[in-house]
């Protein structure tokens, strides 16, 4: 069931929202070659509680990590580690989510670290232009596959390609809610957009082919041909006039 978001719910969406927006810039300014990925996530959890709101993944089914931080091939959910310092060259996507006053929001963006190669300045560029021309298919009457088919049209016409098993998803007072929003489909299809709704849409983009597999830590999901991968997010608000993005600074 798709729960509606009252002006006010998503006046409390967008103060959340802002803090993650905020806090992923700065963690931006902090990735450089020698910096740990639990670096980010200690800073990350320190600026949360600073800034009055609860990290939204820290325990969410046991996940250990206030950020899911994946380097290169891994796709999407790695767990931060002192091990596992950056290097020159690297992309990492930092995906990063709060609460507060019971409210979530959920964004995430990949970094390069240093000077990386032409092909994965491609990757990331292309990822982050596909989350939005994704979002300006958010619309009152619009359907919900408009914007996976804006996605995978795309991103398929630079010779990328989308993951399936991972898509985005409704938030609002659980980070997960209904709907999934996947990032493929055809047009036309899928539930009609409403005024109210609150999705996140989250391309994951391979260089490779669009398989990925979980590790044996049972988290951290890397492409299946180890090939490189990107990831950009956004919380979205669907309004009378067409969208608010609500995970900016």
């Amino acid at each position: 069931m798709v729960l509606l978001k009252s002006k006010s719910e998503v006046e409390q969406m967008r103060k959340a929202g802002q803090i993650v927006g905020q806090i992923l810039n700065e963690l931006g300014e902090m990735v450089k070659p020698g910096v740990s990925t639990a670096d980010l996530d200690l800073f990350a959890q320190l600026r949360t509680k600073e800034l009055g709101a609860k990290p939204a993944f820290k325990g969410y089914h046991g996940f250990p990590g206030t950020l899911c931080v994946s380097v290169n091939e891994e796709v999407v959910h790695g767990i931060p580690s002192k091990k596992r310092l950056l290097n020159e060259g690297d992309i990492i996507g930092v995906d990063f989510g709060v609460i507060l006053d019971g409210w979530f929001g959920d964004s995430a963006k990949t970094f390069c670290v240093g000077k990386v190669s032409a092909d994965i300045e491609k990757l990331v560029k292309t990822t982050e232009k596909s989350l939005y021309l994704g979002i300006e298919q958010v619309k009152p009457g619009n359907h919900l596959f408009d914007i996976g088919f804006a996605i995978q049209n795309f991103v398929e016409s630079h010779g990328f390609s989308v993951v399936r098993e991972f898509v985005g998803h409704g938030i609002g007072r659980s980070l997960h809610e209904d709907p999934q929003v996947p990032n493929y489909g055809s047009k036309g299809k899928g539930m009609v957009l409403k005024p109210g709704m609150v999705i996140a849409i989250e391309p994951m983009i391979n260089a490779g082919k669009p398989e990925v597999k979980v590790l044996n830590d049972g988290w951290t999901a890397v492409t299946a041909d180890r090939k490189w991968s990107a990831h950009f997010e956004h919380t979205i608000a669907i309004t009378e006039q067409g969208y608010e993005i609500l995970t900016l600074a």
